[in-house]
């Protein structure tokens, strides 16, 4: 699906229990790679960043269900600063698109102390996130830590992920802070599974992954952070 000139994809979310994880990942890795950029153990962590403008847009939309909409974030690694990205996330109804642009260490803490000279305009993304920061107020509001695991698969452009330890710092939004207390919002042995593909989910990969459409959650990893840390 295009809208826009962006390729939309499904994106189907599930909590699931750490003994259908265990089943699920044993069948997957029948099926599908492992993600390329895992640890040795599987796993690397995710940090993000997330945007809001002064309304609450992106929080109070989520919460009303509302058909289009969509979200600015700053993504790292593993706690590093060697790969960081300024994404916006799209969604109509139950399709999503991601847009990306690269950022370095040195712009994201211009961008922290609200210096924007830095930031390259000439990238429509990078536009657009300085525009919305001008005209709504857009500003950072919390982040959001967890572990993923996941499994590729090039028919369909499969990707199914497996999140795990959901965490929010509390006391900053300083993304290069590895030393941030967190509060874990989603522990084992619960865990949140992604399934994300293009136009279909191959068939070898639905049966193996055995959950039907009543099963699927309608997860927001953002609001669940923003509501626990009570800046809403």
């Amino acid at each position: 699906m295009y809208y826009r000139g962006h390729r939309f994809r499904h994106e189907l979310k599930y909590y699931i229990n750490h003994c259908d994880y265990l089943a699920l990942r044993s069948r997957l890795r029948l099926l599908m790679q492992p993600d390329p950029n895992a640890g040795a153990n599987g796993d690397y962590m995710i940090r993000s960043l997330y945007f809001d403008d002064f309304n609450d847009s992106a929080l109070y939309e989520k919460a009303a269900g509302v058909r289009m909409r969509h979200k600015y974030r700053i993504r790292t690694y593993n706690l590093s600063d060697s790969v960081i990205k300024l994404e916006r996330k799209n969604k109509v109804a139950s399709y999503i698109s991601k847009e990306t642009a690269p950022l370095t260490r040195q712009k994201v803490d211009e961008l922290m102390r609200c210096d924007y000279s830095g930031l390259d305009l000439a990238h429509p993304l990078v536009r657009d996130f300085y525009m919305a920061i001008r005209n709504d107020g857009l500003r950072p509001r919390v982040i959001v830590d967890y572990d993923r695991e996941a499994y590729v698969c090039s028919l369909g452009d499969t990707r199914v992920t497996f999140d795990k330890e959901l965490r929010v710092p509390l006391t900053s939004n300083d993304i290069f802070d590895a030393s941030i207390p967190t509060d874990t919002i989603v522990r084992m042995p619960r865990l949140i599974m992604e399934v994300k593909f293009n136009e279909f989910l191959p068939e070898h990969i639905r049966q193996a992954l055995a959950i039907g459409a009543s099963e699927r959650s309608a997860i927001s990893k953002y609001v669940m952070c923003r509501l626990a840390k009570n800046n809403v």
